[in-house]
């Protein structure tokens, strides 16, 4: 069969056997049927989730005249931007209700939760929240964007009762009352993002991120396959359930679990303690698919140029690694102990150095020093988040925080055990590629032979997974949920049956 995948801005073509299994996210196995999406049913949908908030008490219970409010909105990494979005509405939602108890518009602060990724420019706010709201706020200078390096801006509150030093926005913490708004959407790093996600990595600081985006929890065991069951995700909790009792107030979420288009299937409000669970029943359904009879020793998708964390990221070999391990950790459960990844993959050498200033030297400084593995590289994680330029290109020139590399090496580090090989086909510099540890070939179809002849055998069992990086991902399952595990081992089953 042929079959096409994305390489660079475009995409490359390849053969393959005509028994390769196809699998593309809300095509293959449809998601759950979506709201209507015509902004009035959205509008009503959300107001009913907003009034029935799970475990705390309403918005107009919570806020009276004089209060100050912080309503906190993901970047534009995740989410949509459709002008019927979750942000756009449920925003919208809240406004309204906080306006009908007398707070008054020039309280109220619109904060981006980019955490360590860069700081959201005007364009990217205007995007995200459409011409009537970002007209509504920016020009009297109420919509602004985490500075996780804004020490003025920054509240100490000490430590988990796991050792995580948390500290977080002052906005926020001096708030009357803090929302947050965000997206159960499948997501590599815990799960799901939302909930506490949020605010433990959309409103810290490097040195509270430096507990979970680090090898002691991302190389654990109960890390892959995703679960809502990994160590990460209970530190996600601790810390922002640690921000509420400094704070002296709960959050109010309101997140919708979203589908393949970004579309809501369903809105929850509330206390994220109480909340989350049952956001994660309905969005089990979409994201954890039990699909696969088989195990695959031969799995091809395709990596555009720009994708995710921004332009760049297909090219950048750092960001690579961390896109190849996204698809490890998301689709252990069907994969064979020896499998391999082929992947087109443009690999030109452009590091988009204006987004990621420091990954070029910490590319170049992975290939000398004793560096044999990307763990070898944390002990440099203090040094890095600690330059001065890298900090200032992160906090005014829309850079990513130094210490964002971090996570990404010890997440890239999992493509490396997880798999038997990662072939990059069609590279322009495949001396980069090799300098990752991957190898490289011309085309797909060389690849898969190569693998044959000395990895997989002649009858491999071959995957193929065109849009990986263009649609919203799902956790890819075996469809006997005997073949599942949390994390391959005897630990307790997912919930969803994984």
């Amino acid at each position: 069969m042929q079959l096409q995948f994305e390489y660079g801005n475009g995409f490359m073509t390849a053969n393959l056997p005509d028994n390769t299994d196809v699998f593309i996210p809300g095509e293959t196995v449809p998601d759950p049927e979506c709201l209507p999406q015509d902004w009035d049913s959205l509008y009503n949908a959300t107001m009913e989730s907003i009034r029935h908030p799970i475990g705390m008490p309403t918005l107009t219970q919570l806020a009276k005249p004089g209060d100050k409010v912080v309503i906190v909105i993901p970047d534009i990494v995740k989410g949509g931007n459709q002008p019927t979005s979750h942000r756009k509405v449920s925003i919208r939602c809240c406004l309204d209700e906080l306006y009908s108890v007398g707070v008054k518009k020039e309280d109220i602060l619109l904060l981006f939760s980019n955490g360590l990724h860069p700081r959201t420019p005007m364009n990217e706010a205007k995007t995200i929240l459409g011409d009537e709201l970002f007209n509504e706020f920016w020009y009297s200078g109420q919509i602004t964007s985490h500075d996780s390096e804004d020490y003025d801006h920054l509240v100490d509150i000490g430590y988990t009762d796991q050792g995580d030093h948390v500290i977080m926005n002052k906005y926020v913490y001096d708030a009357d009352v803090a929302i947050l708004i965000g997206h159960t959407q499948g997501n590599p790093y815990g799960g799901y993002s939302g909930g506490y996600k949020h605010c433990a990595t959309g409103i810290s600081h490097w040195r509270s991120i430096s507990a979970h985006h680090v090898p002691q929890v991302m190389h654990r065991p109960d890390f892959v396959p995703v679960s809502t069951n990994s160590l990460m995700r209970d530190k996600f909790d601790r810390q922002g359930m640690l921000m509420e009792e400094k704070m002296g107030k709960k959050f109010f979420c309101c997140d919708a679990v979203l589908d393949t288009k970004s579309r809501q299937i369903e809105i929850n409000s509330g206390w994220a303690k109480e909340m989350q669970p049952i956001s994660w029943k309905t969005a089990d359904k979409r994201t954890y698919v039990h699909w696969a009879e088989k195990k695959y020793d031969i799995v091809v998708f395709g990596m555009p140029t720009n994708f995710h964390y921004g332009n760049g990221m297909g090219t950048n070999p750092i960001q690579m690694m961390q896109a190849l391990s996204a698809q490890v950790i998301r689709h252990k459960r069907v994969l064979s102990d020896h499998c391999v990844f082929i992947v087109p993959s443009i690999c030109d050498g452009w590091f988009h150095e204006e987004r990621w200033p420091y990954l070029k030297e910490l590319y170049e400084m992975f290939q000398h020093d004793y560096m044999q593995t990307l763990p070898d590289m944390n002990r440099y994680g203090e040094l890095f988040a600690t330059n001065e330029e890298y900090i200032r290109k992160y906090r005014f020139a829309n850079a990513f925080h130094p210490f964002h590399g971090f996570s990404m090496m010890s997440c890239g580090h999992l493509a490396e055990q997880h798999t038997s090989a990662i072939y990059i086909v069609g590279a322009r510099e495949p001396g980069i590629a090799r300098g990752m540890g991957l190898k490289t070939r011309a085309t797909i179809e060389e690849a898969i032979e190569d693998a044959k002849r000395k990895i997989v055998g002649e009858n491999p069992n071959i995957l193929a997974l065109p849009k990986t990086f263009t649609t919203a991902a799902v956790h890819l399952c075996m469809k006997d949920p005997g073949e599942n595990s949390h994390y391959r081992d005897d630990a307790p089953a997912h919930p969803c049956g994984c």
